[in-house]
């Protein structure tokens, strides 16, 4: 089980059914700031709410806990340049900067230069410094997340 895709599988869920988190928070009959929690990663619901959240968008529990990614678009993180900007920046855009540096420092420099050229805006050497070093697994646990999420999205849009 892994919250950040969870988290962010839940946030996709509420936007694709047009909700704000104050629309699902009436809905669940839960605070805002719960719902904020759950999208963040820092909290996940508990298992009555599961079940109401279940029931709203007609999916399992186990589908929010471990939301199957079929079919697999791309299975490794240097495969995000065979994908549209468009669409690789879309799901980068959930993710925060130090994530996206944290994932860049194990890639090749295509793909760093890939993902610079997408968010001029990120001082990407800076936030590099300000990391330091860091563990290859945590690098290679934020590419997975990144990886998972490339491919939740190209389900859902099927």
């Amino acid at each position: 089980m892994n919250i950040n895709v969870i988290s962010k599988y839940l946030q996709f869920l509420r936007k694709s059914h047009n909700y704000t988190q104050d629309d699902l928070a009436k809905k669940l009959d839960v605070s805002r700031q719960a719902v904020s929690k759950w999208e963040t990663g820092t909290a996940i619901p508990d298992l009555e709410v599961l079940l109401k959240i279940s029931k709203l968008y007609d999916i399992t529990i186990n589908d929010i806990l471990e939301p199957g990614i079929q079919p697999q678009r791309i299975t490794d993180f240097e495969q995000i340049s065979t994908i549209s900007e468009k669409e690789v920046k879309q799901v980068l855009k959930q993710f925060d900067a130090d994530s996206l540096v944290t994932a860049l420092m194990g890639a090749s420099p295509e793909t760093n230069s890939f993902c610079e050229r997408m968010f001029p805006d990120i001082d990407f050497e800076m936030i590099r410094n300000n990391i330091g070093r860091i563990r290859i697994e945590t690098v290679e646990d934020m590419q997975n997340q990144i990886v998972a999420m490339i491919n939740l999205q190209a389900e859902q849009c099927l």
